[in-house]
């Protein structure tokens, strides 16, 4: 089994890591500059329960060095997608499937979703159609992830904690090709249950990522402190309400109560939120996936959204005035 992880940075590097060190695919990343020359000159290491473990894997710049491949894994962020496509495309051909890792709403999302939406291309995740012209949303098979890992420095990633990636093929069907990608992850030790319905696994960690990024990065504020205060608690109580109608519109089920899922965000603890971080480091934000999509989902759906309105306006507005917004500003 040919696989490459593109994009190996926190995610990518550790799926990359458990794969190559379990040995039984053919694996390869694409990955740039100090990383990249990090993991030719020694490996790619990886740190986890405190042991270092060095994992040999072939590593390019550019992925026709590589070739056509039976799975591609897109690791990178949404919003990275779209100008990557030119440099993904060699490792396409007939078959290749394509494992998406991102946060957030999907591109495919309409993708044999079935009712009035089906085949709805996304302008927030994709705009203009061009991710599925491109790759196809026939190759896809989703993917919600779990783990919390950092990069350390280039070439290092260290395991935080969870070793969960959930699998499934947007048609609901437990099909081969998701099968045999899974057989292989779990002899890497990682956790990889084939969902019959991962759209609605994709909104419960959607349900608090739309919520409690934006407001971290408005405020500056860790989780624990977010739930702690009873009035930002509420802004993002009501997001989370306004999110599951949307949901709850194209089928989803949501399996517990929101105030058991605003519990667990702030059972994390003095955690600042990724988008935060990236705010802080003067990265892109994923503020498009993680919450302008569901503002247009709830536009499609006759859904108001007044409190992520609001509050969409309000990062947006602070990402551009950054430097860390890579959409396009209304």
């Amino acid at each position: 089994m040919r696989v490459t992880v593109f994009g190996a940075g926190a995610i990518g590097g550790y799926l990359a890591a458990k794969l190559a060190i379990a040995g039984s695919v053919d694996l390869s990343i694409v990955a740039r500059g100090a990383h990249l020359e990090a993991i030719k000159a020694g490996g790619l290491r990886l740190i986890e329960d405190g042991k270092e473990t060095v994992a040999q894997v072939r590593a390019a710049a550019r992925a026709e060095e590589l070739g056509v491949q039976d799975y591609v894994v897109l690791a990178l962020k949404a919003h990275s997608l779209a100008p990557a496509l030119d440099e993904i495309a060699p490792l396409l051909g007939e078959g290749t499937v394509v494992v998406t890792m991102q946060n957030g709403v999907p591109w495919w999302y309409f993708y044999k979703a079935g009712g009035a939406l089906e085949g709805t291309r996304l302008d927030a995740v994709d705009p203009g159609g061009a991710i599925w012209q491109r790759i196809g949303p026939e190759r896809v098979i989703g993917s919600v992830v779990y783990p919390a890992v950092e990069v350390d420095a280039p070439g290092l990633i260290r395991h935080v904690e969870g070793t969960r990636f959930s699998l499934g093929e947007p048609s609901g069907e437990k099909s081969e090709r998701a099968t045999a990608l899974a057989r292989e992850m779990v002899k890497a030790g990682l956790q990889t249950p084939v969902r019959e319905d991962i759209r609605s696994e994709i909104w419960v960690k959607l349900w608090g990522n739309l919520s409690f990024n934006p407001i971290s990065a408005l405020t500056g504020a860790t989780l624990a402190a977010i739930v702690g205060d009873e009035a930002t608690r509420a802004v993002a109580r009501a997001m989370m309400l306004e999110a599951q109608a949307i949901g709850e519109r194209l089928g989803v089920r949501f399996l517990i109560p929101v105030d058991r899922r605003i519990k667990g965000a702030g059972d994390v603890g003095e955690h600042k939120t990724s988008m935060l971080q990236d705010l802080e480091r003067g990265r892109p934000m994923e503020i498009d996936a993680l919450v302008t999509a569901v503002q247009e989902l709830g536009r499609l759906t006759g859904q108001p959204t007044p409190t992520i309105d609001t509050v969409l306006a309000l990062v947006r507005r602070l990402a551009i005035e950054r430097g860390c917004y890579w959409g396009t500003p209304v």
